[in-house]
């Protein structure tokens, strides 16, 4: 029998969380792995020892974790046998490997040292950026939704005086929006993108130039590039400084390279900007390790829960006010890398693989989407993430106990509750339970821990893609959408009024198609 017809096997007799012999205190007290000041509890995933340890099993047999250094050293892992792909490695830990220098290859290594010499040229330029008091990034995907959820995610660290904020969309209501807010003499911008040719970013940087100078003001003066060497956006002329990313970091995986750099030093300070590159580093050594493991772990649930249990999607709940902007990190993240069609040797995928991502944060997703988690069809399984300590030293003591504490007291109970339902004759107040979840407990949400944690999900979902044989580095799907959308623009530019429906452009270029 192998080991995918074992874990099958095992998937038709599943572990009953509603039976009172199952989910025992001893079996929540075993079921714990920790690591950097974080607490995995898994006791209430469907799993018994035995399909734990044959998602171990499975993990050896895939090296998952020979894999994970070979990323860490430079392997070429963004490739597909057999067709075209981009061919090469992804090094984001590099961007962060500064504190105790592990990566020992020659690749890794010269990586490691390009990101250094942009740490240091943002530490000289962080004082000529003193003089502005907001900062907008302009860029798309991976070069807002990382920066913007670590930035919003660390509120009680903000420097004061200091706005940051982000323009993605090319929608007119978002730049608008955002640029009305604040004065254009005391704006700083980044111009984010590593090709130097993103269309939602360069034509907001169009428009933000645009502005300036209609202000009056010398654009180069007030916008920065994070772009890739030689490309359009390396242009010192053109820009009050050139910051450096290379092809080996994926957007999404960029948030600790100059993508994240540049605008949360201004945010947070570069004290702060280092200590997220410690936290990040220190979970690139976990998950190296053969103990307590816990990407490695989070992404062996995932495999059960999605491939083998079928249960489609995952929903991510942060019971820490400061992380809603995560969610939408950790969709792009999660589906970006793992919603591929085919596997890494180039044959069409057969089983069920990333799941659907969504969340909220606690405990205001109790009241409103935890009614279908509860009660409707058992689509999703539960990640729920939570902190013994608030970002601020203030608590409030009401009815003797603290926030903190009802906080806290509402994730558990939300865990216990999925698993173990609760039986009633009266149908509607009836429910059914066995419904898989695990927690994650950190100290406390402060820099370190934050980077931490964007690392942990980083490489939860790089396993996935080990476990999966699926390629997590490219995002051709991305690209379909994005040629069709310069054909109706160039039908656009050949309409000198503009006044036309927009249906018809729509129709003339689906009868092209067709």
């Amino acid at each position: 029998m192998s080991l995918d017809e074992r874990l099958e096997k095992l998937s038709e007799n599943l572990p009953d969380l509603t039976d009172p012999k199952v989910l025992t205190k001893e079996r929540l007290e075993k079921m714990i792995a920790s690591n950097l000041g974080f607490d995995l509890f898994y006791g209430t995933e469907r799993i018994d020892k035995k399909t734990f340890q044959a998602l171990l099993d499975f993990a050896k047999e895939k090296k998952v974790l020979e894999k994970m250094i070979g990323m860490q050293e430079g392997d070429v892992v963004n490739i597909i046998q057999g067709v075209p792909s981009e061919n090469r490695p992804a090094l984001h830990c590099s961007t962060r490997d500064f504190f105790d220098d592990v990566a020992s290859s020659q690749r890794a290594t010269l990586a490691r040292e390009r990101a250094k010499e942009e740490l240091t040229k943002l530490e000289k330029f962080e004082e000529k950026m003193q003089k502005f008091d907001h900062i907008v990034q302009i860029g798309i995907g991976g070069s807002e939704l990382g920066p913007r959820a670590i930035y919003e995610g660390l509120v009680s660290f903000h420097k004061k005086g200091k706005t940051v904020d982000f323009i993605s969309n090319i929608d007119p209501d978002n730049i608008s929006y955002i640029l009305e807010k604040y004065d254009l003499k005391k704006t700083l911008f980044i111009s984010v993108s590593k090709s130097g040719t993103t269309l939602e970013t360069t034509t907001n940087e169009k428009i933000i130039r645009q502005l300036l100078e209609k202000a009056g003001l010398k654009s180069q003066h007030q916008i920065i590039s994070v772009t890739q060497k030689d490309s359009a956006m390396d242009d010192k002329e053109k820009y009050l400084e050139c910051f450096y990313i290379w092809d080996y970091i994926g957007g999404r995986f960029s948030a600790t390279s100059m993508v994240g750099g540049v605008v949360l030093t201004f945010g947070l300070g570069m004290d702060f900007y280092k200590e997220i590159l410690r936290g990040a580093s220190a979970m690139d050594l976990v998950a190296r390790s053969e103990e307590d493991n816990l990407p490695l772990l989070a992404a062996l649930f995932s495999l059960w829960n999605t491939t083998f249990c079928n249960i489609p999607t995952l929903s991510v709940v942060f019971y820490s006010h400061f992380l809603s902007s995560f969610v939408s990190h950790l969709k792009q993240l999660e589906m970006e890398s793992n919603g591929k069609a085919i596997t890494k040797d180039g044959k069409n995928i057969t089983f069920s693989a990333s799941p659907i991502l969504w969340g909220g944060v606690g405990s205001n997703a109790q009241h409103s989407f935890f009614q279908l988690l509860h009660q409707g069809p058992p689509n999703a399984a539960l990640e729920l993430i939570g902190f013994k300590k608030g970002q601020y030293d203030e608590d409030f003591f009401i009815d003797k106990t603290t926030s903190q504490e009802k906080l806290l007291s509402n994730l558990f109970a939300q865990s216990i509750a999925l698993a173990k339902g609760s039986e009633n004759e009266n149908p509607n107040l009836n429910f059914p339970g066995n419904r898989p979840s695990h927690i994650l407990i950190g100290r406390r949400l402060d820099p370190y821990s934050m980077g931490a944690l964007l690392a942990f999900y980083e490489h939860k979902i790089v396993f996935e893609g080990f476990l999966w044989d699926i390629n997590s580095f490219d995002q051709e799907g991305v690209q379909l959408g994005k040629k069709l959308a310069d054909d109706i623009i160039k039908i656009y530019k050949k309409e000198k009024d503009h006044k036309f429906d927009l249906a018809e452009v729509f129709i003339k270029r689906l009868q092209e198609k067709l």
